[in-house]
């Protein structure tokens, strides 16, 4: 039964020995010794792209170290648009006549005439796989490893290189910034931007990736999912007395507070501490009622981005936040729109506020005011997850009410999203603690 196989092996050698060996010259070694200083220099080309075009902000601060080398780097990389097409117009030249010669020196060597179809093999195949392995994978796999090194030994030859391609590079970047100006511009979708942010995980800009996920975002929220609820507000009745109010504002440690008359849902103007320091000593006859300012007023979807413009046009520093009946919500400040951007912005005032505890790796255990998007936040998720039980609620307390309809008692559970809540502390008023246990169906998704 092997004899097919055993005939076909036996045609095959017969095909491979009609390929004649041609005698050795000095030509012959001359390209050798060309094809291999090509391939070293087409290395050299490969690598520089991986090693220029993959530093990090650290790396380039470590050159900066006034080095001639590590100056020589910054300067190409300050026309990286020249330095990229100087490495592509040498490499790809390179490879041109790297497949020429090889082929060249090939059809020296060896005599195909008689197997045309062995030398297209040998040539497509052999050729390609040293041109790959030597000349783009092995120097690029080197120079992604040590970038700053590689970019520093580099740097003579390809200022040499960008000084000789000049009239050519100028010729092909005129020509990409042309078709550039007639193409129409690619439309990225906030989510896509996302989606690129989450792929990138280099530890060195963990942080800056924080902020731009925060800007990706900022356009995204209204000031009702950032606010401080009204039950959360430090705010002075119209009618309180002057050493009343002096003892407030020293207790609350805030610069701005809200002025209500009755109640929270009159706010007649906000008064700035600072207009109280000339006033300081005087008695409860002072009328300082005559130093609140007015209040700003935003609906409760104004979007974030578009009240920063405001605030910075109005001088302003804190808005009421009202609903669509007119009722105070609560207030929002410059400094929590950009939290969103920033993160936690602490100062000397402030006292630490733990809206979560970390009970094991699954288990938490969160004040029921957290708001949702902070809440996602802690948890990793995404804040769309409760989109479609969410409602108008925007606090965990909220989300609570709105999945089981009703207010819970002490110990009441559901589950939603691959999360286990439990209602940790509740009155016949509010909601005050939930547990949250990640549920283990959740690390599958």
């Amino acid at each position: 039964m092997f004899s097919p196989i055993a005939t076909a092996l036996d045609s095959l050698a017969d095909y491979f020995g009609t390929i004649a060996t041609l005698p050795f010259t000095w030509t012959i070694a001359i390209e050798l010794v060309v094809l291999v200083a090509l391939l070293a220099f087409s290395a050299m080309m490969s690598g520089s792209e991986s090693a220029y075009f993959s530093l990090l902000p650290a790396d380039l601060k470590g050159l900066d170290n006034g080095s001639i080398r590590g100056a020589r780097v910054l300067r190409l990389l300050d026309d990286s648009e020249r330095l990229l097409a100087t490495i592509l117009v040498c490499n790809n030249v390179a490879n041109v006549a790297i497949v020429i010669l090889s082929s060249t020196i090939t059809n020296g060597l060896l005599d195909f005439s008689q197997a045309p179809l062995a030398g297209f093999l040998f040539e497509v195949v052999i050729i390609t796989f040293l041109l790959l392995l030597f000349g783009e994978i092995m120097p690029k796999i080197t120079a992604s490893n040590r970038p700053a090194s590689f970019a520093q030994r580099m740097s003579h030859l390809l200022s040499l290189l960008v000084v000789l391609n000049r009239p050519l590079t100028n010729l092909l970047m005129r020509s990409v910034r042309r078709l550039n100006s007639n193409a129409p511009l690619a439309n990225i979708s906030l989510d896509e931007l996302n989606d690129a942010l989450d792929m990138t995980n280099a530890e060195d800009i963990s942080d800056d990736k924080k902020i731009l996920k925060g800007i990706v975002t900022f356009g995204n929220i209204e000031a009702n999912e950032i606010m401080r609820p009204r039950v959360d507000v430090v705010a002075v009745d119209y009618d309180t007395t002057f050493s009343q109010l002096v003892q407030t504002a020293l207790d609350s440690g805030y610069s701005r507070i809200p002025v209500y008359m009755e109640s929270f849902d009159d706010i007649r103007g906000i008064l700035y501490i600072k207009d109280l320091i000339p006033h300081i000593g005087s008695s409860d006859e002072f009328r300082w009622q005559e130093l609140i300012r007015e209040a700003y007023f935003v609906p409760e979807n104004k979007k974030i981005n578009d009240l920063l413009s405001e605030f910075q046009q109005k001088k302003m520093h804190l808005a009421i936040v009202v609903d669509e009946y007119g009722g105070n919500n609560g207030i929002i400040t410059l400094e929590d729109i950009l939290e969103e951007i920033v993160g936690d912005i602490a100062d000397e005032s402030d006292e630490e506020e733990l809206l979560y505890t970390q009970i094991d790796e699954r288990t938490y255990l969160f004040e029921a005011k957290i708001q949702i998007n902070d809440f996602c936040k802690v948890m990793q998720c995404d804040d769309e997850v409760f989109d479609s039980v969410r409602g108008e609620a925007e606090t965990l307390a909220g989300l609570v009410l709105e999945i089981t309809g009703q207010l819970p008692a002490k110990g009441h559970r559901l589950s939603y999203a691959g999360f286990d809540f439990v209602v940790d502390a509740a009155d016949n008023r509010r909601i005050e603690r939930i547990k949250v246990t990640v549920n283990p169906s959740r690390d599958a998704k």
